[in-house]
Order: structure tokens, then sequence, then C-alpha cells
């Protein structure tokens, strides 16, 4: 985890809230993808992008979600190099990077998310909290 602030100074951006179901993660890589293609991003970091959004949802979705509430996803883009992902939950539960053995079905997606972005952190907030990233072009 990395405790920088997600500092994307925006020229491009969107936000969209989901209801916390397993569908709305294919949901939000969907909707994502379109606004980064009308944003011309490179397909290559669009998708590590993409790739990043899609765990960040996940964990919202599997381990955030709080009866009745919705989960925000939230995308920057400085129009050059930089690209800020933010998806904030309900849930105060804090996200734990673990280690997945090689046959587990989940727990890598935190790992995935460091391999594939520059920086990312977490950010209290009054209810539950937001997980960002930075993806570089």
């Amino acid at each position: 985890m990395n405790a920088q602030s997600h500092d994307v100074n925006p020229r491009h951006g969107w936000k969209q809230r989901f209801t916390p179901v397993p569908l709305s993660v294919h949901h939000a890589r969907q909707t994502a993808a379109a606004v980064l293609c009308a944003w011309r991003v490179p397909s290559g970091s669009a998708q590590a992008a993409l790739l990043v959004l899609s765990e960040l949802t996940t964990n919202a979705v599997r381990h955030g979600r709080v009866p009745g509430r919705y989960y925000e996803v939230r995308m920057a883009y400085d129009g050059e190099k930089l690209i800020g992902i933010e998806v904030s939950d309900p849930s105060e539960g804090l996200p734990v990077i673990t280690d997945a053995t090689p046959d587990a079905e989940s727990g890598r997606g935190l790992a995935i998310v460091g391999a594939f972005a520059e920086a990312w952190g977490v950010r209290e907030r009054v209810v539950g909290k937001t997980v960002w990233a930075r993806v570089r072009l």
C-alpha cells in the first residue's frame, strides 16, 4: 500500500455509482472502457487501467458491501500520462494484502493492483473508505 494521495490533475473526469452485486463489476468495467475510449487513451494503457478498476470493484462487492448502500467508481485522466481510479464503498474494513497460495481462487487482487499501478492507497471517509490507484500510460 502506498500512503501518497491520488493526485491526477484531471482534464477529464467520470464517476458513477453501482449496486454492490457481482454483475456490477462487469457493468463498471464496460462503462469505464467506453469512457477511456472516448478519452482516446491508448489501448494497452486502457487495459491496464481496466484491470485495476476490475480488481478494486470486485473487492468493493466482495468485502465492502453494506446492504442498501452503493459503491462509487471515479476515474480521472490528465490527458497525457496519468489515469486515476477511485472506488469508494461504505464499509469501514480496510483492504488487506494476503499471500494467496497457487491453488487459491481469490486473494490476488491487491497484488495485481500493485503490479499495474504506479501507486495505490486507501483514504478513510466519513462513511467507509476510498481505495485509489494511479496508472501511468
